[in-house]
């Protein structure tokens, strides 16, 4: 065997030269390094608050410990009977869902009418819903909470500290940037779907419900992930809109804090409890949810 064969690298032909279009390997391992700290340092909260959650309390509430002394799943256990985690967890689940299932149907309608048809202002619209998002949130707390309380003195109609009012709260949030996102995924849909389905003798809904809403699958999936997170993990609005019987998940967290201690180990329990249903929607959607937020930012 010559010098050259047994020099050669295995898997490259012999006298093959690197690529002057492949990267300088001080940029890959640059790259691999930054990659690893980045993921650490993603991972390292995760890690703290599960092994935080199965230590009990007596260790949560002293000197920190990377490797837990003693194990145990009691948190797991109390998170249900120290505050009314399942009433919370309920009420975000119907609010939620609530205000997904609203906003996905009212974009589609919308989305749909901007992107097939022409009529005056529709630039002005378009541009006036992408600006609601430049203003805060906290912005529109006292006008709201103002609203609410009139409409219930004057109608007797209770938005305040209702899961009502808390929908249509969230439904403010979320709608604008679903109707322009759905605007852009809808106009990637070639309008030739529709005349073929009008041709069969399908009117602007058939089209619209057999046609584009099929095609439009993986940009409606990221909406509704959108709207879904957007109103399960808000906590400033449902701080105030909301009380004792209306309370989501993220603002009944507070109540393992008391005046005399904090029950660390059960908040960090009932914290990883209520980002589970998140986490596997994400990962069940995460492959439509890729495809719909990169086909609504390309026209």
């Amino acid at each position: 065997m010559s010098r050259t064969t047994a020099a050669a690298r295995p898997g490259r032909p012999v006298g093959a030269r690197r690529s002057p279009m492949a990267a300088p390997r001080s940029f890959v391992w640059s790259r691999r390094i930054f990659l690893t700290l980045l993921t650490g340092f993603v991972l390292l909260p995760v890690y703290v608050m599960l092994s935080s959650s199965l230590k009990p309390l007596e260790d949560v509430s002293g000197e920190f410990r990377w490797l837990p002394s003693g194990l145990t799943i009691r948190p797991y256990i109390d998170i249900w009977s120290t505050v009314p985690l399942a009433k919370y967890f309920v009420n975000s689940l119907i609010v939620a869902g609530a205000a997904t299932v609203l906003s996905v149907v009212i974009a589609i309608f919308a989305a749909y009418g901007v992107s097939r048809y022409r009529f005056r202002g529709k630039r002005l619209f378009t541009v006036t819903v992408l600006s609601t998002q430049m203003f805060p949130g906290i912005l529109f707390l006292l006008p709201l909470f103002l609203i609410y309380v009139n409409i219930g003195n004057a109608t007797g109609i209770a938005l305040f500290g209702s899961r009502i009012g808390l929908i249509l709260t969230y439904l403010t949030f979320s709608l604008p940037f679903s109707i322009w996102m759905l605007i852009g995924y809808f106009e990637s849909v070639p309008r030739d779907l529709d005349e073929a389905a009008m041709v069969d003798g399908n009117g602007p809904l058939g089209a619209l419900f057999r046609v584009v809403v099929p095609a439009a699958v993986p940009g409606i999936v990221a909406v509704a992930v959108y709207a879904f997170m957007t109103a399960w993990g808000e906590v400033l609005f449902a701080s105030v809109m909301t009380n004792d019987t209306t309370r989501t998940l993220a603002v009944g967290l507070q109540g393992y804090a008391t005046q005399n201690d904090v029950y660390w180990n059960q908040v960090m329990a009932a914290s990883l409890v209520v980002s589970v249903p998140v986490v596997a929607g994400f990962l069940l959607l995460q492959r439509y949810l890729v495809a719909g937020l990169t086909a609504g930012a390309v026209k």
